[in-house]
């Protein structure tokens, strides 16, 4: 088996299950020091027993190694994917079975931790149509958000994989900050170039009713809004602790979703799972269009849209009603409505 290969599939089982980011970042780093360095090379230092004086190998990593070069699938590999065959989440097939892409994803341009490359193989190995790319706004500054001209540099990378992909689309997009005074935080000229628009609001999650609503309102209501993302911010586990979901009018923003054809988010990661059921059957009733997404950060992470199927199956949200169901021409027909 190919070490590079191996340990890579490691991270992404990794990833998948919300290991600590130290741990991933391990198998990557071994990862990043094998494909620079010869296979005849890595095969002396491993025949040798000297691999784990290659910068970035540990005792673990250097297992892996040793073992894919005897031809055979690592044990600590073969671990995780036995444990990976068992679903994320019971339920929902119907719904994953339909799900095509994804339109809320990041790279290491923002806050993610894998280069684009990397994300979109991970896509395409989860049998994915089409994946939007939406690293951060620039008001984001914790998210290292991307300015004009990173922005404008990081659409000429999505042309060169999508000039080198066939059959899969990665679409030009961006997770912007919907401001305090309800604006998007980039230019009206840079968000015409985009194909994706996923606003969101960041900060001041307490804010008091009316002030949220309007902030949000102001959000769905420019042109170039496509999906309401994870409309009331809450964590509800994991690492960064719990968070309450902010308090809005959720009858008016969704109607308003409904009237401005702006999808609202199920954004599928387990911290998150966020709307909650009760605005999901809101935003139901309001005729609103759904996103189903990962808000992948690295490249494991883009399985979680089983969460997303599984609650929305569970809550009876039609499947013609999720975006993210669509086949590439009719999603994009619908996201050039705002064009």
């Amino acid at each position: 088996m190919d070490p590079i290969e191996a340990l890579d599939e490691i991270s992404f089982w990794l990833e998948r299950s919300l290991a600590p980011t130290f741990k991933v970042q391990a198998f990557r780093k071994a990862a990043d020091a094998v494909r620079k360095l010869p296979a005849d090379d890595l095969a002396r230092l491993v025949a040798s027993g000297r691999i784990t004086t290659l910068k970035g190998v540990g005792s673990r990593s250097a297992e892996v190694i040793t073992q894919a070069l005897e031809d055979r699938v690592p044990d600590y590999l073969a671990g995780l994917r036995e444990k990976g065959a068992e679903a994320l989440a019971p339920g929902g097939e119907t719904i994953k079975a339909a799900l095509r892409g994804d339109l809320h994803s990041h790279s290491n341009w923002s806050d993610g931790g894998s280069p684009v490359e990397a994300m979109v193989s991970a896509a395409q190995t989860l049998g994915r149509e089409y994946l939007a790319l939406t690293d951060h706004s620039p008001n984001l500054t914790i998210a290292n958000g991307l300015s004009v001209e990173r922005l404008e540099q990081q659409l000429g990378i999505v042309d060169g994989i999508n000039s080198a992909r066939n059959g899969f689309r990665l679409l030009k997009g961006i997770e912007v900050d919907i401001l305090e005074d309800g604006t998007l935080d980039q230019t009206p000229d840079m968000l015409d170039k985009l194909d994706v628009v996923v606003a969101s609001v960041h900060s001041k999650l307490r804010a008091d009713k009316k002030t949220m609503t309007a902030r949000m309102l102001g959000g769905i209501s420019d042109p170039h809004t496509n999906v309401l993302g994870h409309c009331t911010g809450r964590l509800v586990q994991g690492s960064r602790g719990t968070r309450p979901q902010s308090e809005f009018d959720a009858p008016k923003v969704f109607r308003e979703c409904a009237d401005w054809g702006v999808a609202v988010e199920i954004n599928s990661r387990p911290e998150r799972q966020d709307p909650p059921d009760d605005l999901i059957k809101l935003a139901l009733d309001a005729g609103c269009l759904f996103s189903i997404d990962s808000d992948a950060h690295a490249p494991g992470q883009l399985d979680f849209l089983q969460y997303g199927a599984q609650r929305a199956e569970a809550l009876g949200v039609p499947t013609e009603r999720i975006v993210t169901t669509w086949p590439l021409a009719r999603l994009q027909e619908w996201l050039s409505l705002k064009k």
